[in-house]
């Protein structure tokens, strides 16, 4: 081994001092790819001085988002951005991991130079977003300065602590995972909120309060046509001490909504009126007439929840909603080729409690083909059957969703987790469920998208819709732990490498979809480095190239090579 590039390694990795006075960034003066970047590249200006209260921190690596991409096309319309970008660019980069190089003389005792860190990009003032990467300056820059919006925001310090032998981009990644694995452990209320406001509507007829008398909402809003069930919620309010309306105002939005009867229009109607995080009860006394049209984009972002029943007891419905994958049961992932993808069917078999078949789709073979090299062997060994299939071997979609449904062995899948933002892709997941499946709407479609579906096996065989939007603090923790007892691999996400000269052709390949994994930019390198696939990386870094798994990975061997090599 190079005695001088494992000296410089060594030297990186405990930093007194910036390197060089410059620091170079990639700013975006507004919506749109002649936006990005000073004459199409990077720009320098001086090194920032921590003030009193700041930290001066040093990018070692940062992944690249589709969400960077959504901040490219939309500029100042972008909901985070809140400044004319002209006047102050946006320097893009939330997946970030992070070292402290100078700490303002009132953080000396908390913070040392070496210290590592990962961002938890969501930060909020006051309410008001101020996320990494957005409002603050982000990981596509040498070094930036870490202020009390960070230190202290609303939900406290939004660093959150690594080790200081961990692998650079394993813990950059951690952002992006943070968001995958909350999917799976999101937990959803069993009872009606309490101090909340219910909306019982419908016919009533035959049903009872069941559980519910010992839930204490602040408000029953009743608007049903059976006097008998009015009647027991009015008995049973006035000795609970719950307020009861006679009949919807028109305006107040729901924690719970109980349908009780089988009024697909009614059910259409209500819908709009359930309040962010509320639960959408429907009560059959027989099977709904047709498909009922919902706001699946609301479902994901405002994390609602619809469930079911079809006895008379409405407070049935209201059971633990399983959100990990179902232990040796069949998983349908689609939309596996995509980072995200890739991130879900890495977890199906990294975690406890694999399910016994993944099946992984995709629309283009070409795409599936690096991802069945990748994960083939490893779901062998593991003892979980895998299949992948691609939407462009087949004749038409009727014959791509008729081999998806005899894969599962013509009984459903009990999870199906969704990447690809399609109506259509959420109407195929409702056809091909398990009594009990799990549908979990990762992609994000936008509020305001109807999805028609046939809710009748919510209420009859228990199928749940979930759905998550980022992650918080205490699931950046989380992933972090996850990472640090090696459960999961985040590296086995990374699928293209560059430094800092490589942002703008790294975003663009996101873009494009260029690659099955992600792209991690290493922003202070000493040597050039353009945008290098895996795949090539042999014929521009043979050294590293060597040091990357026995499927193409890479670890965390291939990353110190990297740093000696071009530090």
């Amino acid at each position: 081994m190079n005695d001088k590039a494992d000296e410089k390694l060594e030297q990186y990795r405990k930093p007194q001092a910036p390197a060089s006075a410059a620091n170079r960034l990639w700013p975006l003066y507004g919506a749109g790819w002649e936006n990005l970047g000073k004459d199409g590249g990077a720009m320098e200006l001086p090194v920032p001085k921590p003030g009193p209260d700041e930290l001066l921190v040093r990018h070692d690596a940062v992944g690249i988002c589709f969400s960077d991409i959504k901040v490219i096309r939309a500029g100042e319309n972008h909901p985070r951005i809140h400044r004319s970008m002209k006047e102050e660019p946006v320097v893009l980069g939330h997946e970030v991991a992070l070292t402290v190089v100078e700490a303002g003389e009132n953080l000396r005792d908390q913070y040392k130079p070496g210290d590592r860190y990962i961002v938890q990009a969501d930060i909020y003032i006051g309410g008001k977003p101020y996320a990494y990467g957005y409002e603050l300056q982000g990981g596509f820059s040498k070094y930036s300065i870490i202020d009390w919006r960070v230190l202290n925001g609303d939900h406290g310090n939004y660093l959150v602590p690594v080790k200081p032998d961990d692998g650079y981009a394993e813990v950059a990644l951690c952002e992006p995972w943070a968001c995958v694995e909350a999917s799976y452990t999101v937990v959803y209320r069993t009872t009606w909120q309490e101090g909340g406001v219910v909306w019982l509507i419908g016919d009533g007829k035959g049903v009872s309060l069941g559980k519910a008398t010992a839930w204490r909402p602040a408000k029953v809003v009743l608007d049903v046509s059976d006097s008998e069930f009015a009647g027991q919620v009015r008995a049973w309010a006035a000795s609970a001490g719950v307020v009861v309306q006679e009949g919807d105002d028109g305006a107040t939005k729901y924690d719970d909504i109980v349908v009780l009867g089988h009024d697909a229009d009614l059910c259409e109607r209500v819908f709009p009126r359930l309040a962010n995080g509320a639960i959408f009860n429907i009560v059959l006394d027989q099977p709904l007439p047709r498909a009922v049209a919902v706001d699946i984009g609301r479902m994901h972002y405002d994390h609602l929840l619809v469930v079911g029943a079809d006895a008379s007891d409405l407070s049935a419905a209201y059971t633990p909603v399983r959100t990990q994958l179902k232990p040796g049961g069949r998983c349908w992932i689609l939309g596996a080729a995509g980072p995200m993808g890739q991130m879900h069917l890495l977890r199906a078999l990294s975690m406890p409690g694999k399910p016994a078949k993944v099946v992984a789709t995709n629309l283009h073979a070409a795409r599936m083909a690096p991802v069945r090299k990748m994960f083939e062997r490893q779901a062998a060994e593991l003892g979980v059957e895998i299949t992948f299939l691609s939407r462009d071997d087949f004749a038409d979609e009727a014959a791509f969703l008729a081999r998806k449904w005899a894969e599962s062995d013509n009984q459903g899948y009990d999870d199906v987790v969704i990447m690809a933002p399609s109506t259509t892709a959420v109407q195929q997941a409702s056809e091909v469920t398990a009594d009990g499946a799990v549908i979990n709407v990762f992609a994000g479609l936008a509020r305001g998208t109807l999805v028609e579906l046939d809710l009748n096996p919510v209420a009859q065989r228990g199928v749940r819709y979930t759905g998550t939007s980022g992650s918080s603090i205490e699931d950046l923790r989380h992933m972090r732990d996850l990472v640090e007892s090696k459960q999961l691999p985040t590296n086995h996400s990374v699928a293209a490498i560059a430094g800092l000269e490589g942002v703008g052709d790294g975003l663009h390949a996101v873009a494009e979809g260029r690659f099955a994994g992600k792209v991690v930019i290493y922003p202070n390198l000493s040597k050039p480095l353009p945008l290098t696939p895996l795949t090539e990386l042999d014929k521009v870094l043979p050294g590293v190239a060597a040091k990357l798994d026995a499927d193409g990975m890479w670890t965390r061997e291939a990353e110190d090579e990297l740093l000696r090599e071009m530090l």
